[in-house]
């Protein structure tokens, strides 16, 4: 199944390194979270890469100018450094338009189970499903009573609510709820089918962890250096 990754957008929470590289080239353990991104699928099977080019594309499309590893099809495509997400996955319509496939940001990693994901969005017979995962929190939280402090504790996740994680499958009939450049894929067209109850979310209950900011990025190195990364097969 084709694999499309999102990796247009600006990065600016993450300026430190966004000034000079885009955010999928960000390194994480000595290699750019985008490859991290692309080993999770490549570990299920899937290894057809559509990769939707922006901001700095020329960084990305440079890296992968001699990259050679396992069996994989690389597509590096521009979709303008100022087209929001929806308009960037429009762009690709014509590579996509004949079958279901696979759909995630350039920033976020996860131990999910891709081909459970694929089932579970054929067996239900939607137009999308996206993974629903619970937020990771950034600091502890502290129970008071006055000025004393009753309880500390460190979470790791916030566990009341559900986000969006990306990681989507999307039917190619999902294209016409696309309209142009200024498509943000997260507003009217998720919003509209939602609508239409033809929307599911697959819940993933593992690790999920998005790369916003360098917090985020310490974390995930963190993670590795430690041999810790549930992502890592």
């Amino acid at each position: 199944m084709k694999v499309v990754i999102l990796a247009g957008g600006y990065g600016t929470r993450l300026s430190e390194y966004t000034d000079t590289i885009p955010k999928p080239m960000v390194p994480i353990g000595g290699k750019p979270i985008l490859e991290h991104i692309m080993d999770i699928y490549s570990n299920f099977g899937h290894k057809d890469f559509y990769i939707a080019l922006g901001y700095k594309g020329d960084v990305i499309k440079s890296h992968f100018q001699n990259f050679k590893k396992k069996d994989w099809k690389i597509n590096l495509i521009e979709t303008g450094s100022d087209t929001l997400t929806g308009g960037r996955l429009k762009r690709l319509e014509n590579f996509l338009s004949k079958e279901t496939f696979l759909l995630t940001y350039g920033d976020g990693i996860s131990n999910i189970d891709i081909n459970k994901l694929i089932e579970f969005h054929k067996s239900h017979k939607q137009m999308v499903t996206i993974s629903a995962v619970r937020p990771p929190a950034r600091f502890g939280s502290l129970s008071l009573k006055g000025n004393n402090v009753i309880k500390f504790q460190e979470k790791k996740q916030l566990g009341e609510s559900w986000i969006n994680g990306g990681f989507f499958v999307v039917n190619p009939e999902f294209f016409k709820f696309l309209k142009d450049d200024k498509t943000v894929l997260e507003k009217e067209p998720l919003e509209s089918i939602t609508n239409l109850k033809k929307l599911k979310a697959y819940k993933h209950e593992g690790f999920w962890q998005c790369m916003d900011h360098k917090l985020d990025k310490d974390y995930l190195e963190q993670l590795i250096v430690e041999k810790k990364a549930p992502w890592i097969i």
